[in-house]
């Protein structure tokens, strides 16, 4: 899944290609934990609903400052496994929600370039609400601008259990499994792994959210709430993520053949 932006660094300040630029100054994918909208409904005295609402909203918004950051690959958490045991007029209501956008959505994103890809288990969501998330995949399939993943119905043991399940489906032998084999069957397979996990509501807690592919993320948590998080808050979590030496577990290597640090 590693494309070249995600390689292990060659020598101190450089990347694997030489480049003298400061590597990884602006993450290639950025994973976002949407957390907070039901805070924000109650501070601002209302329902939940509306604070979910307010989640969706500010979506676009964002997703122009990354781009405009010049980011990638962007995958939100909007509703994981575990969301269904939730009250049944608040999943009906993400449920509708999710519909509306999309059905709006789809044409914007598609005019804007973004290409919409769903991560997450289909078979459980109301036939109207899967249809047109596959009508939207459908229509931004070749956008190159930025590629937004939804991860919807999704969670990290899931995906992970459904992969093994695909493998042994496909009839591959046990010596013949590796990390790459498991990434292929993967919902995100074809995509890259994130560099920065973002979590939005205060909490550090990775709540079963790209388990396999956040291996070596950066994480930062932020205390703004969803509907809130704007430009402040991506310029600090930039700032945080470039102040951080990515190593992979490996020691950088100088020039000199001494390591780094």
């Amino acid at each position: 899944m590693a494309t070249e932006q995600h390689q292990a660094v060659g020598q101190c300040g450089r990347d694997a290609r030489g480049d003298q630029r400061r590597r990884y100054q602006v993450p290639y994918h950025i994973a976002i934990i949407m957390d907070g909208n039901g805070r924000w409904a109650r501070q601002h005295g209302v329902e939940v609903e509306d604070g979910h609402r307010a989640g969706f909203t500010n979506i676009e918004p964002v997703l122009k400052l990354l781009a405009d950051e010049g980011v990638k690959e962007v995958t939100l958490f909007a509703f994981s496994t575990e969301n269904w045991q939730r009250p049944r007029h608040e999943v009906q209501s993400l449920m509708s929600l999710m519909s509306d956008e999309i059905a709006a959505g789809a044409e914007r994103f598609n005019q804007q370039r973004v290409r919409l890809r769903h991560i997450g288990d289909d078979s459980k969501l109301p036939p109207e609400v899967s249809a047109k998330v596959r009508e939207a995949v459908a229509l931004t399939s070749s956008n190159t601008e930025l590629t937004l993943n939804v991860a919807f119905d999704y969670g990290g043991r899931s995906e992970i259990v459904h992969a093994i399940r695909k493998i042994v489906t496909d009839g591959v032998r046990a010596d013949e499994i590796d990390e790459s084999t498991v990434a292929r069957h993967l919902y995100t397979a074809g995509g890259t792994d994130p560099d920065l996990v973002i979590r939005t509501g205060g909490e550090f807690r990775i709540s079963n959210f790209l388990l396999w592919q956040s291996a070596y993320a950066e994480f930062h948590s932020t205390p703004t709430l969803w509907p809130d998080f704007g430009a402040r808050d991506i310029a600090a979590a930039m700032q945080a993520y470039a102040s951080r030496e990515r190593r992979f577990g490996a020691r950088p290597v100088s020039a000199d053949g001494q390591g780094c640090g």
